[in-house]
């Protein structure tokens, strides 16, 4: 919005020092000065540089009447007449060389001012001179430094925000949209049991779900309600029209209460892909710390997820004009209504995602009821794109689907399994015996709940996580066999994906003991749950794709494809994980509407305590793979699996 002030008379900055000098130089004509030594160059040269360092007691001074004027004065004015630039003087060029006619002279600068946010202002100026003997003066005056400004002003800066861009989803449309919402309020005049409304209404947020968090704090209502007028709406809370449905039999027809329907800029839902998405927040007091030059109070900040990654592409360019400013009769700076420079605002660039909007909601929604930590993160297996990445409970901040480096767990039989049947160390009909335990240099290794299955073909090992026939051929992978594999499907990869993201790590060159605990996902084997999303999609597609989360601005150094994995094999692979869904661990999902489910449970110790443990499912149905991680959930059957029940029914068919 453009600035509008009062206007006020303004007198020529150009009004004739010294008259009857320069009427009679003229009269003597024009001459070129000369550059030398005593010429008016000196100086012009000497008052630019005092005006930058602020000592100016190498040049004469006099104003337009020819009085002498002190230089501890016109640095002081200088300074002053800077105003809001005076922290940073501009840059000073001489132009050329100056013109004289005898006694008075006139020499053109440029001066170039760095204003916040990048921003140049740049002009020329004339700087007049006069000799006295052997001495040149430069005539001091308030529009030697801007044409427009006269004694007493100063330059005061006004800034203009621009208009923040807006995250894009998988088909082009904006992520934050206006969308209805509900003021509810109090009329101070109409509420005669505060405690027992407060009471009242607390109870009925608290029932709201997802649960708002943080609880909506009501301490202050007595207060504010004291403080407003009798007919005042004061405000308790904003809720979105789906959380207020939830409640407004509860609190609509009680005494005091107010509501105003209106619309917000929101994403979809409270917790859609919050911490994927990050927030918009007024700047904070360590945002205008740490880049003072970039965010005054009041700005819109993004802070974490993609809002925060891409704060300077979405926020844009902020606009800023240059203005003057006078006393008033209070002493208090006033506009004079003068603008002297103009920067528009530059609107940001918008991010596209590859989130998909139906997809997400599923994935938020199956992990909604976990009180535990949890995430859920969806890739589509045709070109990688990530369709959604869920972390629980609730709007939860940490982005635990990219970036937690936990154990895998069973899942990682997938891998194990899979680097076994490329080396040829076994077949999906091979007979691998499950006992109860086995031993590997003295450490037991043991089953879910100690069951043994007895000499069994390996793709019942595999349906039925069976940890000891796993332990057992640990040593046909060889020391590094696992890792390999685990590369095959870009883990431990170096990923650009638009958001921080952990790869994996996979345990390679340990001992027997060691190699035994990573082919059962154990040991020193850690992976995100995007990670092991990207291994599980890449079995479904038969070579990795490096998964992307951002389509503009593109990834500077996305990974490249990875190799055709070995077709015997990795059909061999789909097939088991198929067997674990129809007749294994995860045949909960076997009734699931649509393609066929495929995929792999785990259950993933994290210390040394047995009974401690993650739990895990990932797979693939048609073109969506997907990993679900609960931490500290116990048996995978128990709390991974139904969660992925949830996410698979949600799904649009």
């Amino acid at each position: 919005m453009r600035l509008s002030y009062p206007r006020r008379p303004r007198r020529n900055p150009f009004r004739p020092p010294l008259a009857l000098l320069t009427a009679t130089a003229l009269a003597a004509g024009a001459l070129t000065a000369c550059s030398g030594g005593d010429g008016p160059e000196r100086s012009v040269d000497a008052f630019l540089a005092g005006w930058r360092s602020g000592d100016l007691q190498a040049v004469g001074f006099v104003d337009p009447m020819g009085a002498k004027v002190p230089a501890a004065d016109v640095a002081r004015e200088l300074k002053e007449l800077s105003g809001e630039l005076a922290a940073t003087p501009p840059t000073l060029t001489r132009r050329g060389e100056a013109k004289a006619t005898k006694d008075v002279a006139t020499a053109v600068v440029k001066v170039d001012w760095a204003l916040p946010g990048g921003i140049r202002w740049a002009y020329e100026r004339p700087v007049r001179l006069t000799r006295g003997g052997d001495e040149w003066r430069v005539i001091w005056e308030p529009q030697l430094v801007q044409e427009q400004l006269t004694r007493g002003d100063r330059l005061g800066l006004r800034r203009d925000a621009a208009t923040r861009a807006a995250l894009f989803d998988d088909a082009g449309r904006p992520i934050v949209a206006p969308r209805p919402v509900v003021r509810v309020g109090l009329q101070p005049s109409e509420v005669s049991d505060l405690p027992g409304l407060t009471r009242k209404l607390d109870a009925a947020f608290r029932a709201i779900r997802p649960a708002i968090t943080p609880r909506v704090d009501l301490s202050d209502l007595p207060k504010r309600l004291a403080d407003a007028d009798p007919g005042a709406f004061v405000e308790v809370v904003t809720l979105r029209e789906e959380a207020y449905r939830q409640i407004k039999s509860r609190i609509y027809d009680l005494p005091g209460t107010k509501f105003r329907s209106d619309k917000l800029d929101l994403a979809p839902t409270r917790e859609f892909a919050r911490a994927v998405l990050g927030s918009v927040d007024p700047a904070q007091a360590d945002d205008l710390a740490r880049h003072p030059d970039r965010y005054e109070a009041g700005d819109l900040v993004g802070h974490g997820g993609l809002q925060g990654r891409h704060d300077e592409r979405l926020r844009g360019t902020p606009g800023l004009t240059v203005i003057t400013e006078h006393a008033g009769p209070d002493g208090t700076l006033v506009p004079t209504g003068t603008e002297v420079f103009r920067s528009e605002p530059k609107p940001g660039q918008p991010v596209r995602t590859t989130l998909d909007v139906a997809t997400q909601n599923a994935a938020d929604a199956a992990l909604r009821g976990e009180k535990r930590r949890a995430a859920l993160v969806a890739v589509r297996i045709s070109d990688g794109a990530v369709l959604a990445a869920a972390n629980g409970p609730g709007a939860a901040g940490e982005n635990l689907a990219f970036t937690a480096q936990v154990p895998p767990g069973s899942t990682f039989k997938m891998v194990s399994a899979l680097g076994l049947l490329d080396r040829g160390a076994v077949t999906p009909d091979a007979t691998v015996a499950c006992p109860k335990t086995f031993v590997v240099d003295g450490r037991p290794f043991k089953n879910s709940d100690n069951f043994a299955l007895g000499p069994v073909p390996f793709r019942t090992d595999f349906a039925k996580s069976c940890n000891t026939a796993f332990t057992a051929l640990a040593p046909k992978l060889g020391p590094d066999g696992l890792a390999v594999t685990g590369r095959s499907l870009g883990l431990e990869g170096q990923w650009d994906v638009g958001l921080d993201a952990f790869t994996g790590k996979v345990s390679a060159n340990g001992g027997a003991t060691e190699q035994a605990a990573a082919a059962i996902g154990q040991g020193t084997t850690v992976v995100s749950p995007l990670a092991m999303t990207s291994a599980t999609a890449a079995v479904a597609r038969g070579r990795f794709e490096q998964p992307k989360l951002v389509l503009d601005p593109a990834p500077a150094q996305p990974a490249a494809p990875g190799p055709q994995l070995k077709p015997e094999s990795v059909e061999a692979v789909r097939a088991m994980m198929r067997e674990v869904v129809t007749a294994g661990t995860g045949s909960a999902l076997r009734d699931v509407p649509g393609d066929p489910v495929h995929g792999k449970t785990g259950t993933a110790e994290y210390d040394d305590d047995p009974a401690h443990t993650h739990a895990w499912f990932v797979g693939w149905q048609g073109d969506v793979a997907f990993a679900v991680f609960v931490e500290k959930g116990g048996a995978s059957t128990a709390t991974a699996v139904p969660a992925a029940e949830r996410f698979l029914r949600a799904l649009p068919r």
